[in-house]
């Protein structure tokens, strides 16, 4: 692997300058960085047409011919349009350079051969090639000429002659010097999985013949890419319960079967009971639980939550559920204690706002054991918080704590206690797999009987005056309504004044009704204060930006409007409508948005319409926009930069990483067998070159 070590700038062709460009532009540094630079498409070049069967509506192709001759036509100070007239016997056609003329007339020769390459379209009732590629026909076989390749760059790098052309002749350059590559996954793991080598991989998947060998190589280096990122996550795993025992709760007792013959407010669902199970069999099983528990909003997960640490409390531990937000640290604490109403159970909360006494209290109670379970926010893992005996941790969208803020959390026992991460943002699995790959994953996807479906509808923003007629027929009805404004950067003059005039219009609109108004700018009291009017039924419409997309729940609710919807992501539109349909009543979720939209906008407002399905979303949303754009992915710290993989669209193979990189932990835990030292080998290296791997070890 030497060579692929190999200063970029060493390479023929390349050079200082060049050097500079590749590494500020693409970050290729190396011989190998090069060799990773996969193409984004490829064009048949094995196909020569003839003009005659040219026509303006065909993709790229190729002709073979001569130049009869050239013209030139001002179009302005110091600026032409060059146009040469080409034949190849059946028919004339014309190559047109609105920039480079002066090159093409003195480089291109009249009546040499030439393979002409380009896109055809149709001016003056004659094809015409704007810009196309120009080879001498007698340097090329035209026999062996496959697929072309297409790499992407930057305008910076076109306009200083480093175009897709370019980087082609250096990668051709790089592979015909390259010795054969030494393989990094063993014959008797790729070969049964009917996987070529990578050798021919690497060189394949530059210079395909054809689509099945392309299709080939692409799928293996996509499975290597993969398998390499599983192992490492599994590994991981692997090293942390290797290291770390788990409490064993084996005792199912009288807090829990009071709790569930008793209390329990209505009969768990299918899918409650079976993530249960899995929660109850990882906490007798001796080795620490890390879940990552998914569901839609409503689909009950603080209930699982709450009967997991109840288990934790048959077995003399106490728990605690950390939130992101005061607003929903304070709702978890008003549902749990609404769940256990009269069981002789002290449930405390935490945060920022609990001061004083009231907080010395808590402190003394989680000390001396006699606080069974804590909710709180951030403050929870402050260094004055210490508990008795900590054995069972809820953690609430994860996505919204780091890395270390979980581990001191997880510190404050001599054991790390058991933990269950929840979000109500649905993962797609393939990315969970990526994300969240060292927690097992449960999924609540069942609602609990009863509950409508919210119905969304999308509407123009030309028809508000009928839109404002159907909010005051819902409030008149008893019912209270959130309207959205699109402030997504809380800095956002603009968009902070929108919603400081819309309010004014609403306000005008609705006279008779009494109003709230939230936003992330406002002082954190006054916030909670306007928050809890609404709560309370004290106001009828709430006014707001997002900060209303996590922690409220209010379920005479029944109706989301959502101004300007198109600047949301499918997540965000879909956490939005999840503050609706969470009573008895039939919820509506309006989407208001300009009649002019783009390809993709109407796709994601289709999907919206069309279902409820959070994991539908979460798949659309991540064909859509890709995984580095999903909230939360990005700070997970785990955003993996794939050369060639696609997540959204590599779900099969993902899947078969996962699988065989399972089989390697299974086989050999410890990661030093001389069986697969290969792999081992090849993992200390990717670890050492990639930054994001590096922070899972």
């Amino acid at each position: 692997m030497d060579i692929l070590n190999q200063d970029i700038k060493y390479l023929p062709g390349v050079g200082p300058n060049r050097k500079k460009m590749l590494s500020n532009e693409l970050g290729i540094e190396s011989y190998g960085d090069l060799l990773e630079y996969y193409p984004y498409k490829y064009v048949d070049r094995s196909k020569v047409y003839t003009i005659h069967e040219l026509s303006g509506d065909m993709p790229f192709v190729q002709v073979v011919g001569h130049i009869l001759s050239f013209e030139t036509f001002p179009m302005g100070p110091r600026k032409e349009r060059v146009v040469a007239h080409f034949t190849d016997g059946t028919g004339i056609c014309d190559l047109t350079w609105f920039n480079g003329g002066k090159y093409a007339k003195q480089n291109y020769k009249i009546g040499t051969e030439y393979l002409v390459f380009g896109k055809p379209t149709v001016f003056n009732n004659r094809i015409n090639f704007t810009h196309p590629d120009l080879d001498d026909a007698s340097k090329l076989d035209l026999t062996t000429m496959g697929l072309q390749p297409y790499y992407n760059t930057t305008e910076k790098m076109k306009k200083s002659g480093l175009n897709s052309r370019a980087i082609e002749r250096l990668t051709k350059t790089l592979i015909e010097k390259l010795p054969p590559q030494p393989e990094t996954i063993p014959d008797f793991i790729y070969q049964p999985l009917h996987l070529v080598g990578r050798d021919f991989a690497l060189r394949t998947v530059h210079y395909p013949q054809n689509a099945k060998d392309l299709e080939r190589a692409r799928l293996r280096l996509k499975f290597e890419e993969l398998f390499f990122i599983q192992l490492n996550i599994l590994r991981y795993a692997s090293d942390q319960r290797r290291k770390f025992r788990g409490y064993v709760f084996s005792t199912v007792g009288d807090v829990f079967n009071t709790f569930y013959s008793q209390y329990l407010p209505f009969p768990l669902t299918g899918a409650q009971k079976r993530v249960i199970k899995e929660i109850r069999k990882d906490m007798g099983s001796g080795r620490q639980m890390n879940r990552l528990l998914q569901g839609d909003v409503g689909s009950g997960k603080t209930l699982v939550a709450l009967m997991s640490m109840l288990i934790a409390i048959d077995n003399g531990y106490q728990a605690c559920i950390m939130a992101p937000t005061e607003i929903l640290a304070e709702q978890h604490l008003q549902t749990i204690m609404g769940f256990l109403k009269d069981m002789n159970l002290r449930v405390a909360l935490l945060t920022g706002m609990v001061k004083g006494k009231r907080r010395e209290e808590v402190l003394e109670g989680l000390l001396d054991g006699t606080i069974n379970i804590l909710v709180g926010t951030h403050a929870v893992i402050e260094d004055t918080v210490q508990f008795a005996r900590l054995g069972f941790v809820v953690v609430d969208e994860q996505h919204r704590f780091g890395v270390a803020q979980r581990a001191k959390l997880w510190s404050k026992s001599t054991n790390p206690p058991h933990v269950l991460v929840m979000t109500a943002t649905p993962i797609p699995r393939t990315l969970a797999m990526t994300l969240y790959g060292d927690l097992d994953v449960s999924v609540i996807d069942e609602l609990p009987p009863g509950r409508k479906p919210v119905q969304t509808t999308h509407v123009f923003d030309s028809r508000m005056t009928s839109l404002y007629d159907g909010i005051r027929r819902q409030i008149n009805e008893g019912r209270q309504v959130y309207i959205v404004f699109p402030l997504i950067e809380e800095s956002a003059k603009s968009d902070l004044k929108n919603l400081e005039d819309g309010f004014e219009v609403l306000r005008e609109a609705f006279p008779e009704f009494r109003l709230s108004k939230v936003h992330g700018r406002m002082k954190p009291k006054d916030k909670e204060e306007e928050m809890q009017r609404f709560v309370r039924g004290e106001t009828q419409i709430l006014v707001a930006t997002t900060v209303i997309e996590v922690g409220v729940n209010v379920p005479n609710a029944s109706v989301m409007v959502i101004l300007e919807a198109q600047r949301f992501g499918l997540a965000q539109l879909h956490q939005l409508r999840g503050r609706v349909g969470r009573g008895a009543d039939q919820s509506y979720c309006i989407l208001v948005t300009p009649f002019k939209l783009s390809e993709d906008t109407r796709k994601r407002i289709d999907i919206m319409c069309d279902t409820n399905d959070g994991f539908r979303i979460a798949e659309a949303d991540l064909k859509l926009r890709g995984p580095g754009d999903l909230e939360g992915t990005q700070q997970s710290g785990m955003a993996f930069d794939l050369k060639i993989a696609d997540i959204a669209r590599d779900g099969q193979i993902v899947q078969m990483a996962r699988d065989e990189a399972q089989k390697i932990i299974d086989e050999d835990p410890e990661c030093n067998s001389e069986k697969f030292s290969m792999l081992w080998n090849r993992l200390r290296q990717l670890r050492k070159t990639n930054i994001n791997w590096a922070a899972i070890s």
